[in-house]
């Protein structure tokens, strides 16, 4: 099959914008007798004449009003694609912390998606609980801070996206869930262990804290041996958990804010491509 040359339709469409191979030579920085060679080398592709002179004058023929249409959607297409790859690789070193229960569900998709768009920049990853992260001396140290909060307020800076707390437990306490309800909770200062257990004392239910890890790989091997149940923003709910549903034995537990700060107040343009990315990915 015969191919179109962008080079060719380029002199094409500047002809017939300008009137003139002299002013499209002029405009292409070629020799009037390289445009010529090119349209002639054209029109033996498509098998047909471009261009008739009448009075001193360029005008097009059916076949060459036919092509200018294709032409100018050809040469659009490989001028945005040129500017999409030519644009210049975006680098640095960006500092994240991520809370602890983002660190096995969303971020990991999210971290892969943008260091294998921008491979040119250095991300380094901490974990740890949302209010050690936004304390020092853990604070001073990262670049953006992707963090829980109990308040959501979607008016306050930083503001991604308001998530539910949900219940979350083994297939065993979605059909039985005991008088006695065993909690499994990351240590103080955790915001879904202080929510947990204000919220059950609030209605006056028998719980026990039963297994206190920080981990949330360990939290969900704790729940996937029936040691008992706990708490998760319903967006971070790993895979093979169950989130249980509400029932007298289980108030609700509220909403919690996902927030992402810049502590250092330092802008760039590669902690704003990531700060986009995570803003973007979070809210779909």
């Amino acid at each position: 099959m015969k191919n179109l040359s962008v080079d060719f339709l380029r002199s094409f469409v500047t002809i017939t914008q300008t009137g003139s191979y002299t002013l499209c030579a002029e405009r292409l920085k070629r020799t009037q007798p390289a445009i010529s060679l090119q349209i002639k080398k054209l029109e033996d592709v498509v098998g047909e004449k471009l261009f008739i002179r009448e009075s001193n004058r360029l005008t097009l023929t059916l076949a060459g009003s036919k092509l200018l249409e294709f032409g100018m959607k050809i040469i659009s297409l490989n001028d945005q694609a040129m500017k999409e790859f030519g644009r210049p690789q975006v680098s640095g070193n960006i500092k994240l912390g991520i809370p602890s229960e983002f660190s096995t569900t969303l971020m990991p998709k999210i971290i892969r998606r943008f260091i294998n768009t921008y491979p040119e920049i250095s991300l380094e990853v901490h974990c740890a609980l949302s209010k050690d992260l936004l304390c020092e001396p853990l604070k001073s140290k990262f670049d953006l801070i992707l963090s829980l909060q109990e308040d959501a307020d979607s008016s306050q800076e930083g503001h991604i996206i308001t998530d539910q707390l949900v219940w979350v437990g083994s297939q065993r306490f979605v059909n039985t869930i005991p008088e006695k309800l065993p909690i499994i909770a990351a240590p103080s200062p955790c915001l879904y262990r202080k929510r947990v257990t204000s919220v059950l004392n609030a209605h006056k239910k028998n719980w026990q804290i039963i297994y206190t890890i920080a981990d949330l790989n360990g939290i969900q091997t704790a729940i996937n041996e029936d040691l008992g149940i706990t708490a998760l923003a319903r967006s971070t709910v790993p895979p093979g958990l169950f989130i249980l549903p509400p029932s007298p034995l289980l108030p609700e537990l509220g909403q919690v804010g996902v927030y992402l700060m810049n502590p250092q107040k330092v802008r760039s343009e590669a902690i704003e491509l990531l700060a986009k990315t995570i803003e973007t990915q979070l809210a779909i």
